[in-house]
C-alpha cells in the first residue's frame, strides 16, 4: 500500500490549491480515503474522510463549506479541494487509508508522505 500526496504550496489568503493523493497496491474503490493535516506545534488533526461507498465525513467544523473531497478511481488518484483558503489552514496536509475497513476512520493505518501548504499574503 503506497500513497503519495502532491499538490501544496503558497497560496493568498482566499485563494485555492487542490491537492492529490495517488495510491497503488491496493483497491482504492474498496476503501476509505482521508485527508489529516498538522500544523507547526499542533497535533495532527483528521480534516475530512471518504468512505469506500462515497459518504464523505468531515472531522474538522472549520473546513466545512470549503474543502470538498473526491476521487477519481480509474486515476487511482483522491482529491481534496481546498477554496477560501485561510492562514490557519497551514499545515502539512497527509492523506491516509487503512485496508480493514470500509468506513472512515481516525485510525488510518497506512499514510502517504506529507504536502506543505502554506497560507500567506
Amino acid at each position: 500500500v503506497q500513497l503519495q500526496a502532491s499538490g501544496g504550496g503558497l497560496v493568498q489568503p482566499g485563494g485555492s490549491l487542490r491537492l492529490s493523493c495517488v495510491a497503488s497496491g491496493f483497491k482504492l474503490d474498496y476503501y476509505p480515503i482521508g485527508w489529516f493535516r498538522q500544523a507547526p506545534g499542533r497535533e495532527r488533526e483528521a480534516v475530512i474522510c471518504m468512505s469506500s461507498r462515497n459518504s464523505i465525513t468531515y472531522y474538522a467544523d472549520s473546513v466545512k463549506g470549503r474543502f470538498t473531497i473526491s476521487r477519481d478511481n480509474a486515476k487511482k488518484t483522491v482529491y481534496l479541494q481546498m477554496d477560501s483558503l485561510k492562514p490557519e489552514d497551514t499545515a502539512v496536509y497527509y492523506c491516509a487509508t487503512d485496508i480493514y475497513t470500509a468506513q472512515c476512520t481516525t485510525d488510518m493505518g497506512y499514510w502517504g508522505k506529507g504536502t506543505q501548504v502554506t497560507v500567506s499574503s
